[in-house]
């Protein structure tokens, strides 16, 4: 096999497992790049068989398996592309699908994200986009846009204390936590189920929520926070003491996102004079809902300027949406608020 065919087929490889272990759609899956392979590579079989190592043998997923109906519509998916090139049916894709229909549903499945140093993010998620009444309980495009900058960027991060506002499933702090070697890092968001499933996922990839620091220097301190943005007092925010505040995903409508400027406004009276760098991810669903955010911005004297996009390469995304991140200058108080 030629050296160029086989770089191809390793990039093949790479992009099924990315999609497979994050559970991405289907229909978002290389197959017309595995259709020709399939036609025109006389190691046709093998490749199947490779990409079956690489997705529903995973290692991972052994431990932490995708949604049973996804997977099943995964492993047809795949003999129906054998079948189309092969007229004897294949034993070893026959043989997966039968494990995965004896296989017991649930309604937590597990999506993992690979890292540049090959530690794996995995996260507990909900199989419903909305479920008990919260959108946070799942990963969303501007999580993953966040970690990839951060990742990209781990002095931001490096010996110094995160906090997170809206971290629903956990995976940019887990990401950084991973790769950018904070001294601390806290989870916060408000919803109680969000909350229930962060402490898990932190558990899930090996971090102990102790209050004292871990042996080990390398590994932060990870703390999992309640925090209502419009509830939260003045001592409770002033405990926190971020050099770097981070969120994603949070202007999803006009409520919320006037009470995240309010929150940020109320950290920067909080802090004595300090001024944490703010890092904020987002979608571009609504253009009025980022007009409103600026506008809101302006309003609380809270400067803010569009960090240059970088390619989204490392992870697999879900949609084309355009995703941006804002980084945020607080207005700077010399005094606590009362």
């Amino acid at each position: 096999m030629a050296r160029e065919e086989r770089a191809e087929i390793a990039g093949l490889l790479r992009s099924f497992e990315r999609r497979f272990l994050a559970a991405r759609a289907l229909r978002s899956f290389p197959w017309q790049s595995l259709e020709e392979k399939l036609r025109c590579s006389p190691e046709s079989e093998q490749l199947l068989l490779d990409i079956l190592q690489k997705t529903v043998r995973h290692p991972v997923c052994a431990r932490h398996p995708p949604s049973k109906n996804y997977t099943q519509s995964f492993v047809l998916e795949l003999i129906k592309k054998h079948e189309a090139v092969h007229t004897e049916p294949s034993d070893e894709l026959y043989e997966a699908l039968a494990e995965v229909l004896t296989a017991k549903e649930s309604t937590r499945c597990h999506r993992s994200y690979i890292l540049p140093s090959g530690e794996v993010v995995t996260l507990s998620e909900s199989t419903a986009i909305v479920s008990h009444g919260t959108t946070g309980l799942v990963t969303w495009d501007a999580a993953l846009y966040l970690a990839e900058w951060a990742i990209k960027n781990p002095a931001t991060f490096a010996h110094r204390t995160v906090l997170e506002l809206g971290s629903g499933a956990g995976l940019t702090g887990l990401a950084i936590c991973k790769s950018c070697r904070p001294r601390a890092y806290i989870f916060s968001d408000c919803h109680s189920r969000v909350l229930r499933q962060l402490r898990e996922n932190v558990g899930l990839n090996g971090f102990s929520l102790q209050p004292e620091p871990a042996a080990d220097t390398h590994t932060p301190l990870v703390t999992v926070a309640h925090l209502d943005w419009d509830a939260a007092t003045a001592p409770e925010l002033a405990a926190f003491q971020p050099d770097v505040i981070i969120a994603a995903d949070v202007l999803y409508c006009p409520d919320v996102t006037r009470s995240l400027v309010e929150v940020l406004r109320r950290l920067s009276a909080c802090l004595g004079g300090r001024t944490p760098e703010v890092y904020v991810a987002f979608t571009m669903r609504n253009p009025d809902t980022y007009r409103l955010f600026t506008t809101e911005l302006d309003g609380a004297e809270i400067g803010w300027e569009t960090v240059p996009p970088h390619p989204r390469k490392l992870f697999p995304y879900d949609g084309c949406s355009e995703t941006s991140i804002l980084r945020l200058t607080l207005k700077v108080h010399q005094h606590r608020e009362a």
